[in-house]
């Protein structure tokens, strides 16, 4: 009889009411081997006293109830899953994590509740935690989800600290079915970057270990203690890519996990990386024993229900060994000619029923209008246009940090910046989405971006921890990405130095325009995950003064599109890689300064900049081809859109006394803009006398060099025989004459009288200054060209003997009378 094939033993490590439980999981068995009015008995018998015995596995489901393209949907999954079983009643059903969170909409607005359900039905028997079953923390899993679910969660690596054992339930580490006489054990574990995935708080009271070393012991005690025969590892860990090698590389965190598990593992089912693969990876032990088997899958399902894993043993009950064993992916749906997908499994009509009342829930809840958008709100994406690329700038990444920076001021008004996780970004949001084409976003629409439902936490940070935040997109070694793009909202704009060295990558921040000070603090909100120190961002923990808002983050996108619609994408970037090289002590008039940008252009259908213009200190110095190609090297950063701004410093003595002048380089189509600060040398000599407040009457210059740093002169200033004025920012109540001096220059200086410089040998130039009266330049034989540029003179302009003779450049100046001599043109 069935009963009596299928019978259960469950671990010592276990917790629960078991009873109760095994009641609930023989129920579904029991109808699923009643096919067309009859009961389904066992299959033959097995020559040698063998027992064929199927694993099914499911992973990163997700909650895709529906049929929907190669997703095939709960139902059609469910009848796979019964099928099977009638041809093999000695079958498993496992999944390997990642069953609920990160949902469509369909499941997300009942907290996965019908999803949960739908598996029940399916008749799913065991499963490892994933990372998104903590998306609503370990209080939620235990006394939520587990309890509504009739499989049994797995977790051996997942431990309550020692401290506060008597607080909370422990997870439990395994689960063993027997089936025809044999036993079948199953030991749980999830990534080890569990931390980094879900909000920290929510998981504090947890330690999460080792896998190999975890699971391995729980495995050894299973055949020891339990008298597991096969014994199979459900891990939400996988391979990054589904080649062989990768899955086995040592230096990896699954290939870590591969190598790591001893020999009692028969069998991995993954997950997590959303790939499908079926390895068979020798296993050196088994191979030394000679036994009949001494290949170990190594599988995933891929994602989303696309497909089963299934694994067959082959079991010789009298050898007490597997004499065989088979993995195969079997897929839930089929590609046609026309691109579409064919469904391979009728629809099971009772997980129908559960899929259709949660349909009817999402329409009536998902239907209302939040507002409109102008355009597509992206995630950004890698060079093959359609993978999701968490290292980019998005235009949805700095809708949503907008829209949670006016959710955050409602209740705490002092707030400034927000930062938002590409993680948190589950979709896009389109301007077409459901096919209308009115820019319509509907609650449904918008809780797919943002499934997560964390609530919003302002905090204090000094600008100093700010950068430290911006910094922190650079993720630690080990860290499962490189790199994590945070959106950022309007107002808050930084440069970045991608080739730096970890810890230096940040090279200005400004708010505002104004440059963040490192010593003041700012109000800044985040979603709680961030909050915690979510994704490695561990500064956001430290934050002063924290303070949960109350509010989910959907609520701040649903007033945001409410209050502003429609809303319309911002194309300009809020982050510029910026690179160049400067010479010790600055650059020099005449010196080459060649800047290397990027991150200048959105990576999916955004409007882009073909060139960008430059001005240097005010002055046009060009425009500039940007390549918005993307390609390998620039997958999983913010690369995208390379400029190459090159130009040489003028002899323009605006720049004279000045550490630094401004490049900024400027996009027209997205209006991107950056500021530069370019470090120059100070070519002046070395003042003899420097007056930097006010100074009482006539000022004589008879010898050195005398500076007037912002001085205020109330008289007229003489410069005598082979000594040098040289004014920045200077005030002078009177004519500044020179007469056979080594140099003057006036350097945004204001003159109330003429400006008569006769014979000078070094230095001339007046460079946007005010004269109150007339100029006149004679016999000067200079150095450099004497340079006239971008001043106001109320008085004519003369110039005769110079050499070189005067030029402005390519800054006219503003003279009231004639301009004559050698300064016509200027």
């Amino acid at each position: 009889m069935l009963c009596l094939m299928f019978t259960f033993a469950r671990s010592a490590r276990t917790h629960g009411a078991p009873r109760m439980r095994l009641r609930r999981r023989l129920a579904p068995l029991v109808a699923m081997a009643t096919m067309a009015g009859g009961l389904v008995g066992a299959p033959p018998a097995l020559a040698d006293d063998s027992v064929k015995i199927d694993i099914l596995g499911i992973n990163d489901f997700h909650g895709r109830l529906e049929a929907n393209g190669q997703e095939a949907g709960a139902a059609a999954l469910a009848t796979a899953v019964k099928g099977m079983r009638a041809e093999n009643p000695n079958t498993v059903f496992a999944a390997a994590g990642d069953l609920i969170g990160a949902s469509t909409f369909t499941s997300f607005i009942q907290q996965d509740n019908p999803t949960i359900d739908a598996l029940n039905a399916a008749g799913l028997e065991v499963s490892a935690v994933g990372n998104h079953e903590f998306d609503r923390g370990y209080d939620d899993l235990m006394n939520r989800v587990i309890p509504r679910a009739t499989w049994e969660y797995i977790g051996a690596n997942v431990k309550v600290k020692k401290e506060l054992q008597d607080r909370y339930k422990e997870l439990t580490e395994s689960w063993v079915k027997e089936v025809d006489g044999v036993k079948v054990g199953f030991v749980g574990a999830v990534t080890e970057h569990l931390d980094e995935l879900v909000t920290p708080a929510g998981i504090s009271m947890l330690d999460i270990l080792d896998i190999p070393s975890a699971v391995n012991q729980v495995a050894d005690e299973l055949k020891a203690k339990e008298g597991a025969d096969i014994v199979v590892l459900l891990v939400h860990e996988g391979a990054a890519t589904t080649q062989y090698g990768s899955a086995t590389d040592p230096t990896s965190d699954f290939g870590k996990i591969v190598n790591g598990v001893d020999k009692n593992f028969d069998a991995i089912i993954s997950g997590h990386t959303h790939l499908a693969y079926d390895h068979k990876v020798p296993v050196k032990e088994w191979q030394d024993e000679k036994r009949p088997v001494t290949v170990r899958p190594v599988v995933s399902a891929g994602q989303y229900g696309y497909n089963l894993n299934k694994i067959t043993f082959t079991y010789d009950k009298t050898k007490k060994q597997a004499v065989n064993v088979d993995s195969k992916i079997v897929p839930l749906t089929e590609k046609q000619a026309d691109g579409s997908w064919k469904p391979l499994y009728g629809v099971d009509p009772t997980v129908k029923g559960i899929v259709d009342d949660a349909v009817e829930v999402a329409k009536r809840e998902g239907a209302r209008k939040l507002g409109e958008i102008t355009a597509d709100f992206n995630r950004a994406r890698q060079a093959n246009g359609t993978t999701e690329n968490r290292g980019g700038e998005s235009t949805l990444g700095n809708l949503v940090a907008d829209a949670q920076l006016a959710g955050a001021r409602t209740t705490d008004p002092s707030t400034e910046i927000a930062f938002m996780n590409p993680g948190g970004l589950r979709t896009d949001m389109k301007y077409r989405a459901g096919g209308k084409e009115d820019g319509t976003v509907t609650y449904k629409e918008a809780a797919e971006v943002q499934p997560f439902a964390n609530t919003l936490v302002t905090m204090t940070l000094t600008g100093e921890q700010i950068a430290k935040v911006l910094e922190e997109q650079w993720q630690p070694e080990g860290a499962s990405r490189p790199f994590l793009k945070l959106g950022v909202s309007k107002g808050l704009f930084y440069t970045y130095d991608p080739t730096a060295p970890k810890g230096r990558h940040v090279t200005s921040v400004t708010l505002g325009g104004k440059p963040l000070d490192p010593a003041k603090s700012y109000r800044v909100v985040v979603n709680s995950f961030l909050a915690s120190g979510g994704d490695n961002f561990s500064t956001l923990n430290e934050g002063a003064d924290k303070r949960d808002t109350g509010q989910v983050d959907l609520q701040s996108m649903v007033a945001y599109l409410g209050e502003n619609t429609p809303v319309a994408p911002d194309y300009a970037q809020r982050a510029v890689g910026v690179r160049f090289d400067a010479p010790q002590g600055g650059f020099k008039a005449g010196d080459t300064v060649t800047v290397n940008l990027s991150s200048l252009a959105f990576t999916s259908n955004e409007p882009k900049d073909e060139k960008v213009t430059a001005t240097f200190a005010g002055q046009k110095i060009g425009t500039f081809a940007v390549d918005a190609t993307a390609g390998a090297n620039t997958d999983n950063t913010d690369e995208v859109g390379r400029a190459t701004v090159g130009f040489a410093v003028p002899a323009d003595p605006a720049q004279e006394g000045a550490t630094s002048a401004d490049l900024v380089i400027a996009g027209e189509t997205t209006g991107t803009t950056v500021t530069v600060a370019i470090p120059l040398a100070d070519t002046r000599p070395a003042c003899t006398v420097t007056i930097t407040g006010r100074h009482a009457g006539p000022l004589t210059a008879s010898s050195g060099v005398t500076c007037l740093d912002g001085a205020v002169v109330s008289g007229p200033v003489t410069v005598q025989k082979g000594a040098s004025l040289y004014a920045t920012g200077a005030n002078v109540s009177g004519p500044i004459s020179a007469s056979k001096a080594a140099g003057v220059s006036l350097n945004r200086t204001t003159v109330s009288g003429p400006v008569t410089v006769n014979g000078a040998t070094d230095k001339l130039t007046i460079v946007d200054s005010t004269v109150i009266g007339p100029v006149s330049l004679t016999d000067n034989r200079v150095t450099d060209a004497p340079v006239v540029s971008g001043n106001r003179i109320s008085g004519p302009l003369s110039c005769s003997g110079n050499s070189p003779a005067p030029a402005n450049d390519g800054k006219i100046n503003t003279v009231s009378g004639p301009r004559t001599g050698q300064c016509k043109g200027l």
